[in-house]
């Protein structure tokens, strides 16, 4: 099966019912909406997402993970081989498929948030949650990992520099907000879910006034 193909065939699969797994309080409140992690590379998405899941008693998805499952092929690898425009195509397909299966925790990579299509699927089926980290911790922690794509140049600093003015805008559009900041992941957890029972407390007054 090609890559394209893989893709196509992971369109096709979900619409699973999680409701079962469900006992937090928070988890309660969702529905069938999935939480959309979202943010830069080495903002924390997959280690908090998981953390994040096992505290609302919900299942982990990563879409980098279910991209590479897709293609049979690693993220740097389909960069390389097929070029930034076909995986940014086949993530736009796969994220909305995953979000077919809420709900979940879903982390997604750093440019997925970017598309129009996925933020209009993301507020038509989940809650966008996006984790902000300040230059010098991205920093540090992409460095642990030499296969990030997008940094694979003489400037990887400069690169993070470009993508940090061009996106955060965009993720500052998302429904909360969480630093991540140097601290243990639980307490950045913790701190997502106080933030995600306030926003959906709020939602749920208004539509009570409403």
């Amino acid at each position: 099966m090609n890559t394209i193909s893989r893709f196509n065939s992971l369109d096709e699969v979900g619409g699973q019912n999680q409701a079962s797994q469900r006992g937090h309080p928070v988890s309660r409140l969702l529905g069938t909406r999935s939480i959309v992690l979202v943010g830069l590379m080495g903002a924390g998405k997959s280690t908090v997402g998981r953390r994040l899941a096992q505290a609302l008693k919900l299942p982990f998805r990563d879409a980098d993970h279910e991209i590479e499952a897709a293609a049979g092929m690693t993220i740097p690898e389909i960069f390389a081989i097929h070029g930034e425009e076909h995986f940014r195509d086949g993530e736009r397909r796969v994220i909305a498929r995953l979000l077919q299966d809420g709900p979940i925790v879903l982390a997604t990579g750093g440019g997925a948030f970017m598309n129009e299509e996925t933020r209009r699927r993301i507020a038509e089926h989940g809650i966008s949650l996006w984790l902000k980290a300040d230059l010098d911790i991205l920093m540090r922690r992409v460095r642990k990992r030499a296969t990030r794509p997008l940094l694979q140049n003489p400037d990887p600093e400069g690169t993070m520099r470009r993508l940090m003015e061009l996106r955060y805008p965009v993720y500052a559009t998302a429904d909360i907000t969480i630093d991540s900041h140097e601290a243990p992941h639980d307490r950045v957890v913790a701190d997502a879910v106080k933030a995600l029972a306030e926003w959906l407390a709020r939602e749920k007054q208004g539509s009570a006034e409403a």
